[in-house]
Order: structure tokens, then sequence, then C-alpha cells
């Protein structure tokens, strides 16, 4: 039996079909990830980390399969639009905008009784909502309870002044909390409770935001390997959060940053990733 050190610092045991799950759900094939597996089993001792099992597979798809490397870079990612949370609302708003909400980030709203400012409002037909996005640039962060107690706060004097709005008296409105990480026991317990939904990096079972994000195809720039960290950040500082921006877009890789003799690979790789999107003209 061998022992991990997870991000929280927890111990626990080295589940090797939860590194299988995970590099399936990246794509890779059934060769590629024998080969990863068969590599970290053999370099497993008792001080080794989720950190480091992580790099050992990301270097081993990074080298083989740059798609595949960026899917299974997803999570970590996502923690590097920050440190603050605004790229992160961005793209949680182009993920409800795919989805055919309209959608405004950043705005001052009046409640019944305060002004308030809401991370993203999004309305279809006959749905409005409320989105609190709750970012972590850091591995092993919990959403705790405190934080959906003080969005339904929020969200109930929003709604209040909300249903005040011509129009408004019949519109389903509801207040949304939306974390790149994981969510304790009792914010779950009590934001189902409460009305709230809630999306989490694995939460729900079925329809996290992890697997919203692989469904529409959805990836941020830091996804691609392709990219040095100064060039995503000059891309996130322009407000292009999404790969297939540039895909569509070569001019924003140029503002960036990016050289001429890296400009085709960087393409390559977010065409490769993105290509369900573009296929499918979704721009």
């Amino acid at each position: 039996m061998t022992l991990i050190t997870k991000a929280s610092g927890e111990i626990e045991t080295f589940k090797e079909d939860k590194l299988r799950l995970s590099l399936e759900r990246s794509g890779v094939d059934a060769g590629e990830i024998e080969k990863i597996v068969r590599e970290i089993s053999n370099r497993l001792n008792e001080d080794i980390s989720t950190n480091e099992i992580y790099r050992i597979a990301f270097n081993m798809l990074k080298k083989d399969s740059w798609p595949f490397a960026a899917k299974y870079h997803l999570k970590r990612a996502i923690m590097e639009l920050g440190p603050s949370g605004y790229p992160f609302e961005r793209f949680i708003g182009e993920i409800l905008r795919h989805q055919g909400y309209s959608v405004r980030v950043g705005e001052i709203v009046r409640g019944l009784c305060v002004n308030h400012e809401i991370d993203v409002i999004a309305e279809k037909e006959h749905y409005h909502f409320m989105v609190e996005c709750k970012y972590h640039n850091q591995p092993g962060n919990l959403c705790s309870v405190k934080i959906p107690l003080y969005i339904q706060a929020r969200f109930k004097d929003v709604e209040s002044a909300w249903q005040k709005l011509p129009g408004h008296a019949t519109k389903f409105h509801q207040g949304w909390v939306i974390t790149n990480t994981k969510f304790s026991s009792d914010s779950i317990q009590y934001g189902n409770c409460a009305g709230l939904k809630m999306l989490g990096w694995n939460y729900p079972s079925k329809g996290s935001l992890r697997e919203l994000i692989d469904s529409l195809g959805l990836y941020p720039i830091t996804c691609l390997t392709t990219l040095t960290k100064l060039e995503k950040q000059n891309l996130l500082d322009r407000k292009i959060v999404l790969c297939k921006d540039i895909c569509t877009n070569e001019r924003y890789l140029i503002q960036a940053g990016v050289g001429k003799s890296r400009i085709n690979a960087v393409l390559e790789e977010g065409h490769k990733l993105c290509h369900k999107l573009i296929s499918d003209g979704k721009h």
C-alpha cells in the first residue's frame, strides 16, 4: 500500500483506478494510459504527492500529445486564470453565453435594501439568475457553508427588487454558486435546502463544472501547453479567456507577443482542443 499526500495536506492511499479515470476523461488512449500508469507505479514512494503524480503524467502527455495534455491540465489551468477571480467570472459568463443566455459580468445591482456587485447575471426566456463565482487559485480549498449562506442573503435582497420590475412577477429567479474547487458537505446541504444552484468542479455527479466544460469544448487559454505564462497573462489582460477565440483571431496571439515562428504550433494545439466548436461553426 502506497500513501500519497493530497494538495489539502491529507494522506490517502494511492488509487490506480483514480489516475486511470482522470486520463480517460482527458481522451488519452489505452496504450498511453498503460505507459503513464507503469511509469508512475515504478516511481511511487512513501513521500510522493498528488502534485508529483500529476507532474509526471502531464509531462509525458505534453511530450507525446498536446491536446490530451491540455485537457488533463484543465483543473490547474482554471487556477491559472487568477490571482484575481475576474477572469474566472468572464470564463463562467462565456460558458453561460454559449448556452444561449444573455450575460452581464461584474455589474452593480440595486437590491431592496442595498446595492450589490454581482459576478454574473444571466437571463434567458423567463429565467433570471444571479451567479456568484467563488474562485480559488490553489488546490485543496473547500467552499465552506458560509459562502452559500452569504450568497443566499444577497440573492434574497436582489430578488426582492427584481420582482418589482415590470414583467418579472412571473419570472423564475435563482441564485447560483459556482466554484472551481469542491463544496463542503454542509455547503451542499444548505445550498440545496435554500434552493441555490450549486455547481462545483465535481459537483453535481452529473453535470459538474468539469463535465460542462468538456461537453461544450470551452477550454480556457491557460490550458494551452504551447503558450508561455507571460503570453497567457497578456491574453487574459486583453480579456481573452477562451481557446476558441485565438483559433478564430490569430491577431490576438500577435498582440500577446507570440513570435511568428511559434504561432502555427499554438494554433495547431488550439484547433485540436477546440475542433468540436470550430467544426460546428460555433464561433
